[in-house]
């Protein structure tokens, strides 16, 4: 369909595959995507197996967090982790119950296997390609939240998706305006580090 689109000349027919498109993959989610911090320094110091030990770390902790809070797996890319959830406030809760668990971990390991993460969440339409892959703008900016513009222990969260996190949930946030590529997003920075870890 989309080797069609992009060879068909007729704006009819290519807003009709787009159409069509959207209507087998389209879906709105809550977009989850972590980065683990320190790839390029921990590479360099100690080698890539051990930086891909704890990558491995990082994915059988993650992958229960994400299922226990309503979301399922879309991918793990090198040291990222793509995710979705039905709204923002699983999202929201599973990145808190991330951020505490590794938090645990790394009291047990050593400096150098500490495992530290940043993470970024939007909600809208996107299109999803069975539990394989996802795409759309959410994708990007959640892309471009935790992997580019959070810092180690950040969650950083659209305003978009912010607003329909209901004033009751107890979720703490900071306004801020994040830019990256001229682009730039209104987002909230989540405050949990005086959180217990939230409940599912």
């Amino acid at each position: 369909m989309l080797l069609s689109f992009s060879l068909s000349e007729e704006i009819d027919a290519r807003q009709k595959l787009e159409a069509s498109l959207w209507d087998e993959f389209g879906a709105e989610y809550a977009v989850f995507v972590l980065d683990m911090s320190g790839f390029s320094l921990l590479t360099r110091k100690y080698g890539i197996v051990h930086y891909l030990s704890m990558v491995r770390r990082m994915q059988m902790t993650t992958e229960p967090i994400v299922k226990s809070y309503g979301g399922f797996m879309i991918k793990y890319e090198a040291d990222n982790c793509f995710a979705v959830f039905p709204e923002p406030l699983s999202a929201v809760r599973a990145a808190i119950a991330m951020q505490h668990a590794f938090r645990a971990e790394n009291l047990l390991t050593s400096e150098d296997q500490d495992i530290h993460i940043s993470c970024g969440i939007d909600y809208g339409k996107i299109l999803v390609v069975g539990h394989e892959d996802c795409f759309g703008d959410p994708v990007n900016r959640a892309s471009k939240m935790g992997e580019d513009l959070a810092v180690a222990g950040e969650i950083l969260v659209t305003r978009e998706a912010m607003e329909m996190i209901p004033a009751t949930s107890g979720i703490k946030a900071r306004e801020m305006n994040v830019s990256i590529s001229g682009i730039t997003i209104p987002a909230y920075l989540i405050e949990y580090r005086n959180e217990a870890t939230p409940s599912s």
